[in-house]
């Protein structure tokens, strides 16, 4: 029997292990997630994407095998929307494991929950841009107000 590559819904969004191609490739995946973002993403995208003179942000960045669902390169920062889905099955455990990858590269993540996305975009946007700004970052490290890996705006 022949072994194969398990399909991309038994890793969940974004969360692809590394590989140099197939099926499971990183760019590809981002690729499609860029096409299948979710309304958060997309409210959050749409504010992040216009804000003249402001960081730059990627959607939907692949990096270190997985797929950012933003990245500021400037910043160093990843910013994760957790939605419902992330607190079911091995899901929790699996986010984690990503979490303390990135941050072993010297990035920092924010999680910010989709409901508060959903409740207010423009604070969350605000808060995200806030993060990404030199003036709020101390030399080498995170913000004071969001240290590595932990949540943005409260909740995981």
């Amino acid at each position: 029997m022949a072994l194969r590559n398990p399909p991309h819904a038994q890793h969940g969004e974004g969360d692809q292990p590394k590989a140099g191609g197939g099926a499971n490739n990183p760019v590809r995946a981002a690729r499609r997630l860029r096409q299948e973002m979710s309304l958060p993403e997309v409210l959050l995208w749409q504010r992040l994407r216009r804000r003249a003179g402001g960081p730059k942000f990627r959607r939907q960045h692949p990096i270190a095998g997985y797929v950012a669902d933003f990245y500021c390169a400037e910043a160093k920062l990843i910013v994760e929307i957790d939605g419902e889905a992330h607190n079911r099955g091995d899901r929790p455990a699996r986010d984690e494991v990503r979490r303390e990858a990135l941050i072993d590269l010297g990035l920092t993540v924010l999680h910010v929950p989709a409901a508060h996305v959903l409740a207010d975009v423009d604070v969350a946007a605000e808060a995200i841009v806030a993060a990404a700004l030199p003036l709020h970052r101390p030399a080498g490290g995170p913000p004071p107000h969001a240290p590595h890996g932990e949540d943005l705006m409260g909740a995981h």
